[in-house]
């Protein structure tokens, strides 16, 4: 009747085990795959992988399959020219010569020498671990440097109308180039004006199919101007992931209108 991943210890044994946990890092934050609770009178216990090792060799193990699949795909793809040549090698040097065995060789050399690309994709990878590992820390810890500057025109509740454009802030995150690292705009450029829409918002941007419904999800709306704003300046003009087609922009009715004046006006004076 316990919940999922519940472990109960036998009562046979009296021992208790004590865990001790590393110093937090970012990691820690993120990855917690598995707890071990004990119900009744006893205290509580939890189990955490902080080891970043530990953590990626489990998800390693989780798409093996898929990788060997796809890597033997590959190689039945090629592998009627290495039959082919390892026959004309044969006949060339004599009958001696072990063709599996020199297919063998040769399908490791080629897993060899793709070392150059691996070592690239997971550079890649760590740089994503670490933007994901800092939209974590930057969720949960305050920034010590300047504080952000929300003033000037940008920050007028005025400019705001019935004739505005809004969009969604996913979108305008891909279309700045951003799209691999969810909520990366809001960090990059934290001094947007982002309105947190409630219930009642979300609910008319569902019904008019401008966004999916997300339940209990957080979605923002930036203003259009301001996304096209950054994308003509001199960081993303040349960007060759800019994908403006992506913006779908869109107007609200004046009672959303009015709740984004009020929220611009809060955050401008906070």
């Amino acid at each position: 009747g316990g919940s999922r991943g519940t472990l109960r210890k036998p009562r046979s044994t009296g021992r208790t085990c004590k865990l001790h946990t590393e110093r937090t890092q970012p990691w820690n934050m993120m990855i917690k795959h598995r707890q071990i609770q004990r119900r009744g009178r006893r205290s509580h216990m939890s189990v955490s992988y902080t080891d970043p090792q530990v953590s990626m060799d489990l998800l390693r193990a989780v798409l093996q399959p898929s990788f060997n699949d796809d890597i033997m795909a590959v190689f039945k793809k090629y592998h009627k020219f290495l039959e082919k040549a390892a026959e004309n090698v044969k006949e060339n040097v004599g009958q001696e010569v072990p063709t599996d065995q020199l297919i063998k060789e040769t399908c490791r050399s080629v897993l060899e020498h793709v070392s150059d690309i691996i070592t690239v994709t997971s550079s890649l990878l760590i740089h994503i671990y670490i933007c994901v590992c800092v939209c974590v820390c930057a969720r949960r810890v305050k920034p010590r440097s300047e504080p952000i500057r929300r003033e000037g025109p940008k920050w007028d509740p005025s400019r705001l109308s019935e004739n505005s454009t809004f969009v969604l802030g996913s979108r305008a995150n891909k279309a700045l180039g951003m799209g691999g690292t969810r909520g990366r705009i809001y960090i990059k450029h934290a001094d947007l004006f982002k309105y947190a829409a409630d219930a009642k918002d979300k609910q008319w941007l569902a019904e008019r199919h401008h966004m999916r419904a997300t339940g209990g999800k957080m979605a923002y709306l930036l203003i259009e101007q301001d996304i096209q704003d950054l994308s003509s300046s001199d960081e993303y003009r040349e960007c060759p992931e800019l994908k403006m087609d992506e913006l779908k922009p869109f107007s609200v009715p004046d009672w959303m209108v009015e709740k984004m004046q009020r929220a611009m006006e809060a955050q401008r004076d906070a």
